[in-house]
């Protein structure tokens, strides 16, 4: 049969997903303390240290503080890097190393329900550490807009995305050190380009155009208007761009990882 035939998925990607949260409960505070650290590091260093030099930008006409202005894009930044940790190198710690997989396909349970798993388990890792972060973004006043209700979901599907583009990687590696490529090549730049520390606007037109189209960007532009107490604009556009990289990048996963097994 082809890789590249559609996904046979069944709710037995369940019992997997709940393993792999019964495994993480022992670490789940070592685990949360070291998925927020880094992120709120940046927001105290950038958002107070040069948010006191910078002061306010003016983003749509409005003035904006730069520390609402970097929270806003770090939480997006935070939700597509603990989704990518887990569908890296923990996903990849479970294929390869553990051998986990192997020994979850001799019951009766499909790879692919394994993948999805696997895809739905970073999402979700991604989704209670962005939950963490943004509940001390509260306490410390940064946004009180209760259209953050809204960025939850927003932010989960931000997860989903880049959980399914990791997974393509994950499946290519054939050790860690290759996850580096991914994130110096792909991930680093797009942090940059996204609208995270300074409004896409300072970028050359032709960079900018691309960067309208990238994942982060769109996952930014749907959440700091929340931040803002506004409601997004050209919001059906934004979640179709980031529904296709994510069906688009499951698909992809999906075919390189049944290659992969094939072997």
């Amino acid at each position: 049969m082809s890789i590249w035939r559609a996904p046979q998925l069944s709710m037995r990607w369940w019992p997997v997903f709940l393993r792999n949260l019964l495994v993480w409960r022992k670490l789940a505070i070592p685990s949360l303390v070291g998925n927020i650290a880094e992120p709120l590091m940046w927001l105290v260093a950038f958002g107070y240290g040069l948010g006191s030099l910078v002061g306010q930008i003016e983003l749509g006409g409005e003035k904006v503080p730069y520390i609402l202005f970097l929270a806003s894009g770090s939480i997006c930044m935070s939700a597509m890097n603990a989704a990518t940790f887990e569908a890296l190198y923990s996903a990849f710690s479970r294929m390869h190393v553990q051998k986990t997989w192997d020994g979850i396909m001799n019951a009766p349970v499909r790879l692919d329900d394994v993948v999805l798993a696997e895809m739905l388990w970073a999402a979700f890792k991604s989704l209670f550490t962005v939950t963490a972060i943004l509940g001390v973004m509260l306490a410390l006043g940064i946004s009180q807009s209760w259209k953050l209700l809204a960025a939850w979901p927003v932010l989960l599907g931000v997860g989903i995305t880049f959980s399914c583009m990791a997974l393509i990687f994950n499946a290519l590696a054939k050790g860690y050190d290759f996850f580096t490529y991914y994130f110096t090549l792909f991930l680093t730049p797009m942090m940059f380009l996204s609208g995270i520390f300074f409004p896409r606007e300072q970028l050359p037109p032709f960079v900018r155009a691309v960067a309208e189209w990238l994942p982060l960007s769109v996952a930014v532009d749907l959440v700091r208007p929340l931040f803002m107490d506004h409601w997004p604009e050209n919001t059906l556009r934004h979640v179709l761009v980031l529904a296709v990289f994510a069906v688009v990048s499951f698909w992809i996963a999906l075919a390189l990882t049944r290659k992969r097994f094939k072997g």
